[in-house]
């Protein structure tokens, strides 16, 4: 059975404005939320840690499955016009949040597609909502997404997709995925973060944050 509710993704309409963006709460299912949160990776560092470097269970290790199979490349592709079978995908995950997270950015050039899962408890906080953004400031947005659990946010990557959140410091679960233009970009990203992960454990060095 899938853990995703792509007939729900597929009703969703894609948004133009200020660009290609969709916005999906409860794609994932319900009754699979409770043992991804058991399996959810076990991130206490912040940044984007790639997977593998945490402990993570089976049921978190079959949702990845599900995101890089061919019916959910077929579902995206579709819904943003684009040949996605032509891009390797990334995988990272998020588990804590710091008080610097958050800046507004258009994700890097090497990116086509990203999609966030969000996997946290109902979001009460003011921080740590993102908001789909029009231009370099955190007001003039679109769409604001609280990281709700089995809540999908999903955007075409261009020079202007502008996105980012206000403060927050604390437990912010966050499921990246994207396709990307080569996988020498995979290769560098996912040295680069296990290299930072490496050193803030060693040394309390800071990840930069994207």
């Amino acid at each position: 059975m899938s853990m995703l509710d792509l007939d729900k993704f597929r009703a969703t309409a894609l948004q133009r404005d200020p660009f290609d963006f969709l916005c999906v709460p409860g794609f994932v299912k319900k009754e699979y939320l409770e043992a991804l949160h058991r399996d959810y990776p076990k991130v206490d560092k912040p940044g984007s840690i790639p997977l593998g470097v945490f402990p993570q269970g089976p049921t978190f290790d079959a949702l990845i499955r599900e995101l890089k199979g061919k019916e959910v490349c077929d579902a995206f592709s579709e819904k943003f016009g684009l040949d996605l079978s032509r891009y390797p995908t990334m995988f990272t995950a998020r588990g804590m949040c710091r008080a610097t997270d958050g800046k507004i950015h258009p994700d890097s050039a090497s990116k086509v597609v990203t999609v966030l899962i969000y996997m946290n408890p109902p979001w009460e906080a003011s921080g740590g909502r993102l908001r789909v953004l029009r231009s370099q400031n955190l007001e003039d947005y679109a769409a604001e997404v609280p990281p709700d659990e089995g809540t999908l946010l999903c955007f075409r990557r261009t020079d202007t997709s502008w996105h980012g959140h206000y403060p927050f410091e604390g437990q912010r679960r966050a499921v990246q995925m994207n396709w990307v233009k080569g996988n020498v970009y995979i290769w560098h990203e996912q040295w680069r973060h296990r290299v930072g992960a490496w050193a803030k454990n060693l040394f309390g060095v800071e990840q930069k944050s994207y």
